[in-house]
């Protein structure tokens, strides 16, 4: 593979107007070892995946120059997404207030984070111990 088009010159377009160090700190490597990945050395399989993983883009691209520079976005949690719609849409009923469709919207997708990272290793929705954070995100709005 030519230079021109090999990992190095992907490197260097992942790092954009960044300095080697600050590279280096996002990606959690060394300096040292960005530099010389810089001059032409080929990165492990595990520091590849590193350097893509916390860099966003997708490993594909960075190892070979083909596919989607950038990672597919993460695949929407449907289980979460129905129950912070539902839980949403049930509380601000029962509580008589007339949200507006954005403020609902709002609402809805910050209930939704909440249940995906509170969610139980068992795939279980705790709603009981959701219910004051949608009051409380409501009361914002």
């Amino acid at each position: 593979m030519s230079e021109e088009n090999g990992f190095a010159t992907r490197l260097r377009e992942l790092m954009g107007e960044q300095s080697v160090s600050a590279f280096a700190r996002k990606v959690e490597l060394s300096e040292s070892l960005i530099r010389k990945y810089l001059k032409g050395s080929e990165p492990s399989l595990a520091k590849a995946n590193q350097i893509a993983l916390k860099a966003n883009v997708s490993l594909e691209w960075l190892a070979t120059g083909c596919g989607y520079q950038y990672r597919k976005a993460e695949v929407v949690d449907m289980e979460a997404l129905e129950k912070a719609m539902k839980l949403t849409t049930d509380l601000a009923e029962q509580n008589e207030l007339n949200l507006t469709n954005e403020k609902l919207m709002k609402v809805i997708v910050a209930t939704y984070q909440y249940l995906r990272a509170t969610k139980k290793k068992d795939g279980y929705f705790d709603l009981n111990e959701a219910t004051p954070f949608v009051h409380y995100v409501m009361g914002l709005c």
